[in-house]
Parts: structure tokens; C-alpha cells; sequence
């Protein structure tokens, strides 16, 4: 460990401790330099690192202070980090979020409130709307994935599915634009999962949940690793590996993209927890 990475424990142990909690201001630096035994050029660095980290932030002509360490401020960084994976991640992705987003969709509906599930409905009836929009399909699929979540009152919870999901979203346009079933598929899946909601029914909103994500997974399996992809491609639409499709020339700069990943050169192996099916986002 470096004498860095040892003063950001000592200033994470004070906050760990409480001596530090959310909000307080630290001491100067010299005096907190002397405190904990480091030179004030560590000292520097640490509080530099942490406020990268969103421990701590430093307001101008004020002094130095712990954040709220709310998980929304903490894990903000993580939907960056997983745009950055490549590989075979994405679909490790889908397996985290199959194993995180059922339940936490059988939580929301032991907890959504009216206002909660007509915002979810809201968000439905725009992906009927827009169902012939691949494109637009998926952003109103993620907005109705995210007011799911949010119904869970668990901010953490929330936070992770949002970072998982940043990744996914472009391989569900991807499905969307070379899968013409999907969006009819995904509609029904959702509006399975909106009933099961407002029937309060965690068990079925979970497992309504579970079919909707596996059947995604499935067929993101099929078209990467398994057999050749291109039977299953309309013409027009080539695979990630060959660049954006057609449809990319009239892209809104702010829209999502496909996948940016490419076909592993050998056939990996499915995993068994995969259900087979054929559905949308």
C-alpha cells in the first residue's frame, strides 16, 4: 500500500468511525495533517482522491467536507465503468441483471404506491406508442424499468440496476432493429409485469419479471455466441462486428446506439440458468 493510499484509509477511517459523518467539515489541513501523523503534500492527495471518489468535496473559500455519502452519489460512477467493459461482459451483465432486477421487481410491487404505478403505466403506454420505433421503444422501456425500481424505495438498489442497465440498453436496440417480433414480445412482457404490480402480487411480478430478462439474455446468447448469427439478421442490418446499421445515418446525436461488442471467435457455453424464448428489452 502506498503512503497515499494510506492516508485515504486513515481520513475513510474517521469517516467509517463517525468522528467525520456526512456533512461535517474537515479540520484544516495542517492541523488534520498533524492529527494523523502525514505531511500536508499526502494530506493533499488523499482529500484529492477522495473527492474524486465523492467522499468528500471542497467548496471554494469555505474548506473541505464530507458529502452526504448518499449510494446515488457513491455508485454515479458506475454506469461509466460499465461502458467501458468489453468482451464477453455484456452478456455477464445480463446475468447480473437477471439475478438483481426480478426481485427487485417482486420488492417494488410489495411496495409501489398509486402515484408509483401510474407512473410505471405512463411509461407503458408510451412504449405502446412507440413500438414501431425501435429506438424510442427502448428509451421508454428503460424509463419504465427505472420507475419499477424506484418503487422499491431502496436507493442503492436503484442505483446499481441503472449502472448495469447503461450497458444493456444498446444491445436491446440492437435486438430491436434486427429482431422485427421483439417490440410486439416486449410489450406483452411488460404489460404482464405492470399487471402483476398493480395486483400487488410479488410473486408474480417477479417471476413475470424473471421471463422478460432471461428470454432477453437468451436470445442476446443465441446472436453472440451460439450458431451463426447472420440466419437471424434481416438484410440491411449487419452485425455489431461490421459497423452501425443503416438506420444509424438518421440517429439523433443523444439516441443509443448498438452494441459495440463482437463475436467471440469460439462458441461459449450456456449458462444453465438461461431460459429459451424469443422476447424484447
Amino acid at each position: 500500500m502506498s503512503l497515499t493510499d494510506k492516508a485515504i484509509q486513515r481520513i475513510r477511517e474517521l469517516i467509517q468511525s463517525g468522528e467525520l459523518p456526512p456533512g461535517a467539515k474537515l479540520p484544516p489541513e495542517q492541523q488534520l495533517a498533524a492529527e494523523l501523523g502525514l505531511s500536508r503534500n499526502l494530506m493533499r492527495e488523499a482529500v484529492k482522491a477522495l473527492v474524486v471518489a465523492r467522499v468528500l468535496e471542497i467548496r471554494r473559500g469555505d474548506g473541505t467536507y464530507v458529502t452526504s455519502l448518499e449510494p446515488a452519489l457513491l455508485l454515479e460512477g458506475l454506469g461509466s465503468a460499465v461502458e467501458l467493459l468489453r468482451g464477453d461482459t455484456l452478456l455477464e451483465l445480463t446475468e447480473v441483471r437477471r439475478l438483481f432486477e426480478p426481485v427487485a421487481t417482486g420488492l417494488a410491487a410489495a411496495r409501489i404506491t398509486d402515484e408509483g404505478l401510474a407512473e410505471v403505466k405512463g411509461h407503458l403506454d408510451a412504449m405502446t406508442a412507440a413500438r414501431d420505433d425501435a429506438e424510442l421503444l427502448t428509451r421508454h422501456d428503460a424509463a419504465f424499468h427505472r420507475a419499477v425500481a424506484a418503487a422499491t424505495g431502496n436507493s442503492t438498489l436503484v442505483t446499481l440496476l441503472e449502472g448495469i442497465s447503461s450497458r444493456t440498453i444498446r444491445a436491446r436496440v440492437w435486438r430491436g432493429l434486427v429482431d422485427s417480433d421483439a417490440g410486439e414480445r416486449t410489450l406483452a412482457e411488460h404489460r404482464a409485469i405492470h399487471q402483476a404490480l398493480a395486483a400487488r402480487d410479488p410473486a408474480l411480478a417477479e417471476a413475470a419479471a424473471l421471463l422478460h430478462v432471461s428470454t432477453t439474455e437468451q436470445w442476446l446468447r443465441e446472436h453472440l455466441t451460439g450458431g451463426d448469427a447472420s440466419a437471424h439478421r434481416p438484410s440491411g442490418h449487419p452485425p455489431p462486428s461490421e459497423g452501425p446499421p443503416p438506420s444509424d445515418r438518421h440517429r439523433p446525436p443523444d439516441a443509443p446506439h448498438p452494441p459495440d461488442i463482437h463475436r467471440p471467435p469460439h462458441r461459449a457455453h450456456r449458462h444453465p440458468a438461461a431460459h429459451r424464448g424469443a422476447d424484447g428489452a
